[in-house]
């Protein structure tokens, strides 16, 4: 049936919403997802999942491809949304919001992995490796993912001292010296282990 329904989508890419989102692993900030529709005829050279690509050639196709889609959105839950809901379900929300800001008509709204979010205004199908697969879902990757890598970097002008304009809040080893070094700033996710031991150990001071 997957198959089926793939064939079918790549012959009407333009009935197509691809979504997906960026940020799940971080340590700190919020996540994106994108919603993204491309016209029947457009040409996108390199368009691929987000994490094949080079920041530089992200940024060349988060241009291009804002020029040439039908419509584009992005969604965002924050970090309170994140400690609340969980990372998953902060995702789904994200989600949510980024196709219910386009006006979709007879779209098919294709999400990348296996989980579909609540309320959506059209049927919706879960596509694991989707961004390999689906031009608009490969779209929606790159759009969310340097709109996160952005808001990384206003992170940086809060709080420079965390270096987050580098690891843009994974969990690497300069993230996790300065999280130990500064404690945690209130864009942290309380909730993720590394940031909920450094809490436990500043209170138990």
């Amino acid at each position: 049936m997957q198959v089926e329904l793939f064939t079918n989508l790549l012959n009407n890419p333009h009935h197509i919403v691809g979504v997906d989102e960026a940020g799940r692993g971080p340590l700190a900030g919020p996540v994106a997802a994108a919603a993204v529709i491309l016209p029947s005829q457009y040409d996108l050279p390199g368009l691929t999942d987000s994490k094949a690509l080079s920041a530089k050639q992200r940024t060349q196709l988060e241009q291009e491809i804002k020029q040439i889609a039908s419509a584009w959105a992005i969604g965002w839950a924050s970090v309170a949304e994140i400690d609340t809901l969980n990372i998953l379900q902060a995702s789904l929300l994200a989600m949510q919001r980024a196709c219910k800001s386009l006006h979709l008509s007879s779209h098919q709204i294709l999400i990348d992995g296996n989980h579909i979010p609540k309320n959506l205004p059209r049927p919706a199908h879960a596509l694991v490796k989707g961004d390999r697969r689906i031009p608009a879902i490969a779209a929606a990757s790159i759009l969310a993912k340097t709109a996160r890598d952005k808001a990384c970097e206003e992170l940086h002008d809060r709080y420079p001292h965390y270096g987050f304009n580098q690891h843009k809040g994974y969990a690497t080893r300069l993230h996790l010296e300065r999280l130990q070094q500064y404690g945690a700033c209130p864009e942290h996710r309380k909730s993720f282990a590394p940031v909920r031991r450094v809490l436990a150990t500043t209170s138990a001071l």
